[in-house]
């Protein structure tokens, strides 16, 4: 049996409707109350297709998820994605995964429309190259969501993450000394008052100056769960994924 996928095209969006995983024969499968999860995805520099199948591959181990995923915007940075321009584009969803990256969007009321949605509850997901989303923006109403300022990363390198927050469940037991395949380290600019780090690393481009490259955070009362990690083959990373996991479960409270 295979996973049952539905497309349906909106204008110049696809967006992708996984129903119910398949269950794999001899696989326990998760339990509790299934969620609806939304990807937002496209834009500059990624596959993000191809990230967005192992995100939900990965989750689903956990999790009983539903899941939409809206690729819009082409793989330019400066697409004002069709998706929020409904006021109501999140209404239905448990949790949101930004995974988008559009650099060059300044337009504050699109912003806006997009952080409205964590304001008003909704928990979220934030993935490497979204961090570098809206840098134009002369408003912080994204990068206060992000939890973390980003404009920049270092040459591409493998990154020896230190876990920094041990007693932290979503950090507790993973690998110590674990180093990424060839990945993006940001240069973080400002950590905002609300987040937490759970794990950093190391530039060795800028001093040895040490930045976040896992955390959490809070918005407005709302679960964010980042990661600036997440550049090619680090998606197929056990410890990645396990971070994707354990970062999932704790924005939904499960």
């Amino acid at each position: 049996m295979t996973q049952r996928v539905k497309l349906i095209s909106v204008g110049l969006a696809l967006l992708v409707l996984a129903a119910a995983p398949f269950a794999q024969r001899g696989a326990p499968q998760p339990t509790g109350p299934r969620l609806k999860a939304l990807v937002v995805s496209g834009g500059c520099c990624h596959d993000y297709t191809g990230q967005d199948k192992i995100l939900m591959e990965t989750i689903r181990k956990v999790l009983p998820v539903d899941w939409m995923v809206a690729y819009q915007g082409g793989t330019g940075t400066n697409a004002m994605i069709p998706l929020y321009e409904d006021p109501n584009w999140f209404k239905g969803y448990d949790i949101v995964v930004h995974n988008e990256c559009y650099a060059d969007v300044a337009d504050e009321k699109f912003i806006q429309a997009i952080t409205a949605a964590h304001k008003a509850g909704v928990p979220a997901i934030v993935l490497h190259c979204s961090m570098h989303s809206y840098r134009s923006a002369k408003i912080d109403d994204w990068r206060e969501l992000l939890g973390v300022t980003s404009r920049r990363h270092t040459r591409a390198h493998q990154i020896a993450v230190k876990m920094v927050a041990k007693d932290d469940p979503i950090i507790t037991g993973l690998k110590e000394d674990w180093v990424t395949p060839t990945d993006e380290l940001y240069v973080i600019e400002k950590v905002w008052p609300k987040t937490k780090a759970l794990a950093t690393a190391v530039s060795p481009e800028e001093g040895n100056a040490e930045y976040p490259v896992v955390w959490t955070s809070e918005y407005n009362g709302t679960r964010v769960f980042g990661t600036t990690l997440g550049h090619g083959e680090t998606w197929n990373e056990p410890t990645f994924q396990e971070l994707l996991q354990r970062g999932f479960k704790w924005a939904v409270k499960r």
